[in-house]
């Protein structure tokens, strides 16, 4: 895989740190022995953009101050035959610990998004795979999820409509 092109070198400098940190983690069973999620049903798809995979999460990296070297989620692709394929990660902070209505957290120079329906600030590295539509983008287009695990991602819904008077 290329290097993520970043024209910051502490940005490239700080993807190659995620690398490092992340490395032994091609095999989902280090992931599960260093405290990730070991079973994930759902894998989670755009309609139209691609997927992220499945979301390997460690709890006990929640929390305000963010490390490349502890991303919270681990993002797999199931290939054909049962492996898995480790893709990228995405860091978040919720919104407890870092409130909706303050300024966004910025992390790798990158500012974080927010996600109200998970009450969360959020951003995806596809540090193991080439992303077309960049190495912070939402969904990766060749990422793939198998039919019986696919669920749609729609993120923000738009709030509920008010009741006929």
């Amino acid at each position: 895989m290329a290097e993520p092109a970043s024209p910051d070198p502490q940005v490239r400098d700080e993807i190659t740190a995620l690398r490092e940190a992340t490395r032994p983690f091609h095999d989902v069973t280090a992931a599960i022995r260093a405290g990730y999620a070991a079973d994930v049903a759902a894998c989670i798809v755009h309609e139209h953009h691609g997927a992220m995979g499945y979301h390997h999460i460690n709890r006990s990296y929640i929390e305000r101050d963010i490390s490349v070297e502890r991303p919270q989620f681990l993002l797999y692709e199931r290939m054909p035959g049962g492996r898995y394929r480790l893709n990228g990660v995405e860091f978040f902070i919720p919104y407890r610990l870092w409130p909706r209505d303050s300024t966004p957290p910025v992390f790798l120079r990158q500012r974080m998004k927010p996600e109200d329906s998970f009450q969360y600030w959020y951003l995806h590295v596809w540090v193991w795979r080439d992303n077309p539509e960049g190495t912070f983008a939402d969904f990766n287009p060749v990422v793939h999820c198998p039919d019986a695990a696919r669920k749609v991602y729609r993120p923000n819904p738009p709030p509920a409509e008010p009741a006929p008077r």
